[in-house]
């Protein structure tokens, strides 16, 4: 299992890159895994304005769906098109052209977002073994 130190992770098994007001998000290895083959991805629409906790997207694999919930409010300026017609590159390459969506956010919120570090990430991993 991948777990980048320049990211930042949630409970939900979500991963962040933060960019000055700019955060891309997507599902991390442990996640992947957990979900095998990946075969379809929903997709915000962009300009959506997401609240922390909501619902931000949907990953089906060939066992379940899955929601993907905003860490962070924002609004949408970008999604992965890219997943639409390969969803595969969750699975394949989930912190690189397998991220889900961007977001354009007040930066004040990253310190109030309950977030994880590496460390933090792979303990919350380790009790779910």
């Amino acid at each position: 299992m991948e777990v980048r130190s320049e990211l930042l992770y949630t409970d939900e098994h979500e991963w962040l890159s933060i960019d000055g007001d700019i955060v891309t998000i997507g599902i991390t290895d442990y996640a992947q895994d957990a979900l095998t083959d990946i075969v379809y991805v929903e997709l915000p629409e962009v300009g959506t304005i997401v609240e922390s906790g909501e619902v931000v997207g949907n990953i089906e694999s060939v066992k379940t769906v899955s929601e993907i919930y905003c860490p962070i409010s924002g609004e949408v300026i970008e999604v992965n098109l890219a997943l639409v017609e390969e969803p595969e590159l969750v699975n394949t390459e989930p912190y690189d052209n397998g991220w889900i969506v961007k977001l354009q956010i007040d930066p004040g919120e990253i310190s109030q977002a309950d977030l994880l570090d590496e460390e933090e990430y792979l303990e919350l991993t380790k009790k779910k073994k």
